[in-house]
């Protein structure tokens, strides 16, 4: 390995753990604040998730345990917790029982728009790290994909 690509590689490395880093004080900040707020993370996350879904889909227990990366019957429980909070409210689909379908309270838009309003405010303070830790990512990707395929071209041609 040359020089050069030991530099390339190294610097691969640390930007990733700069961005990785960044993330981190992101999340931190993140359960910090609804703790704060009096909920748990994963409370605030489904409020976001809940709020932020797509206006073509329904925020079902199923939505909500597929980007909240948990098992259903976690997301039951959790929306559970969360109705007996009053931040949600839990509703049967009419067509299927078996979907329960939550929605935010006034409660639950309440805190949740106090918490965005804090977390918009420190991802603009993380975002020159963010952008300048990604577009280093984007260009270190494009150079190893380029380098690959001129790689592959070479070893074909010497075939």
């Amino acid at each position: 390995m040359t020089k050069s690509l030991q530099a390339e590689d190294k610097q691969r490395v640390q930007t990733l753990a700069e961005f990785r880093y960044a993330l981190r004080q992101f999340l931190h900040f993140s359960e910090g604040r609804a703790v704060e707020a009096g909920l748990l993370p994963q409370q605030h996350q489904l409020l976001l998730h809940i709020a932020g879904a797509p206006d073509d889909v329904e925020t079902t227990v199923s939505y909500a345990a597929e980007r909240l990366g948990l098992r259903h019957h976690s997301v039951v429980e959790l929306s559970k917790r969360c109705e007996e909070a009053g931040l949600i409210r839990r509703t049967h689909d009419s067509s299927d029982r078996r979907r329960v379908v939550l929605l935010l309270t006034a409660e639950g838009q309440r805190v949740l728009r106090t918490l965005s309003d804090d977390h918009e405010r420190e991802l603009y303070e993380l975002l020159p790290t963010l952008i300048r830790t990604l577009t280093q990512i984007r260009s270190s990707h494009k150079r190893t994909t380029k380098s690959a395929g001129s790689t592959a071209l070479t070893k074909r041609n010497q075939k």
